[in-house]
């Protein structure tokens, strides 16, 4: 007598991995985003999203809004809020947000693992 196995029965299920978050910020960054939210954007939360923009083709963008739309998704990290424009999401999962104080200038920066480059002057990337 033989016995046949399913395809279900010969493979087990492979558990998913979980998801990287949609955004990370460094100490320092949401030590600034505190500092901004207390202070000149009271009551006003900072949207990022991705717009067409430079030679690489993509920017970041980052605005403030007095409150989400609904197509925003909420980011809580180190107990700061922020949102991220849902037509960014696929570009900037598992970003992290810093915020850098150089010689010359100061401001947020991204470590974005989609980006496969970025254009010289470093305004714009493509993923």
């Amino acid at each position: 007598m033989s016995s046949t196995t399913t395809q279900a029965e010969a493979k087990p299920a492979r558990p998913r991995r979980a998801l990287p978050p949609l955004m990370q910020l460094t100490d320092a960054a949401a030590e600034r985003l505190r500092g901004l939210y207390e202070k000149g954007e009271q009551g006003k939360l900072l949207r990022i999203g991705v717009k067409t923009k430079g030679c690489s083709g993509l920017s970041y963008d980052l605005s403030w809004v007095a409150e989400a739309a609904p197509t925003d998704e909420r980011v809580t990290d180190k107990d700061v809020t922020l949102l991220v424009d849902r037509k960014a999401s696929l570009f900037l999962i598992g970003t992290v947000m810093d915020y850098e104080v150089k010689a010359m200038s100061a401001g947020f920066s991204f470590t974005n693992p989609n980006e496969k480059g970025r254009c010289g002057c470093g305004e714009s990337f493509h993923v």
